[in-house]
């Protein structure tokens, strides 16, 4: 499968609300939740912490007006930046927000910069997209060129800083405690911010099924494992609404079940059936009957792939 049908999986199969209102989840802890938006690629969900020295960020969407809620819901201060990872729905803010505060800091992985690099990820897809633009329908083009535009701004997405390691770092005056994954793409960083006890998983943790595009499943597992040995009061994930602990654990739960149930080889209808009976609380009937196809498609490309494909994100994109 290429790059740019990988890309393009999340907008065929998820419609929803734009970008919703900030919501205040403790003092100083702003969440600025992402959408899925008809005809067009998604944004992730954002976190505000106000430290000391202003406000940092966590992760900044695609659109601008994902980007405009943001830095509106800031005020305009918005400090620093951390990317949980590569992903546009997660990085793409980076260059209009960029372009509002020229001193911005961003921290993130290496495996950000290594995607954005010549022959990366995103650096085949912005080729790609590049190529496919001139015989495009119109509705389409207008969203590729969302992403090509942002891609041809590799400069303004790539951090000033990388975190290799797990740390204990003050960002903005905010004291974070940062996990780094392996398993969504090559290079995830976990945040939990260390006076609230809310911790942002990124990608780690999704609705309405686990984002596979790029996915290590069995580092995956690990992943969650490490999270769940943290003492988070609540959880952001990268697409959907806050997890309390118990919320969470009930989330891992069906992800694990799931992978069980990939590995017994048994039919992906089966297995979505499955994932559904663990988070059906979350889902909505549109959610419910994106479930089918969003996971058939990853049993096929991945979970019950050949073993050199469900193996080729297991290192570094």
């Amino acid at each position: 499968m290429t790059v740019l049908r990988r890309a393009w999986v999340a907008t065929v199969c998820l419609a929803a609300a734009a970008t919703a209102a900030a919501q205040p989840l403790a003092p100083g802890v702003v969440l600025v939740p992402g959408g899925f938006e008809a005809g067009r690629q998604p944004d992730g969900n954002s976190l505000l912490l106000q430290g000391s020295e202003g406000w940092l960020l966590i992760d900044s969407g695609r659109h601008r007006a994902h980007a405009e809620a943001v830095r509106a819901a800031a005020g305009g201060q918005v400090r620093a930046l951390l990317n949980t990872h590569w992903h546009l729905d997660h990085l793409g803010g980076n260059a209009w927000l960029r372009s509002q505060s020229p001193g911005l800091e961003v921290w993130a992985s290496p495996a950000v910069a290594k995607a954005l690099a010549g022959d990366g990820w995103l650096d085949r897809y912005r080729r790609q997209l590049q190529a496919a633009l001139p015989t495009a329908a119109a509705g389409q083009a207008a969203v590729m060129r969302i992403d090509l535009d942002l891609l041809n701004q590799a400069a303004a997405l790539r951090p000033d800083h990388e975190i290799e390691t797990a740390a204990t770092l003050s960002i903005a005056g905010r004291r974070l405690q940062v996990g780094v994954e392996t398993a969504v793409s090559g290079g995830d960083l976990w945040v939990m911010d260390l006076e609230s006890g809310t911790l942002a998983a990124g990608d780690l943790v999704t609705l309405p099924v686990p984002f596979m595009d790029t996915a290590c499943p069995p580092a995956w597992r690990e992943a969650l494992a490490r999270i769940a040995a943290q003492p988070f009061k609540r959880l952001v994930p990268g697409h959907g609404p806050v997890m309390s602990r118990a919320e969470f654990e009930r989330w891992r739960g069906g992800f694990e079940a799931l992978l069980d149930c990939a590995d017994q080889c048994l039919h992906p209808a089966a297995c979505a059936a499955v994932w559904r009976s663990r988070v059906d609380t979350w889902l909505d009937d549109a959610g419910r009957a994106r479930v089918n196809g969003m996971l058939g498609y990853y049993f096929k490309t991945l979970l019950q792939a050949a073993p050199e494909q469900r193996e080729r994100f297991c290192a570094s994109p």
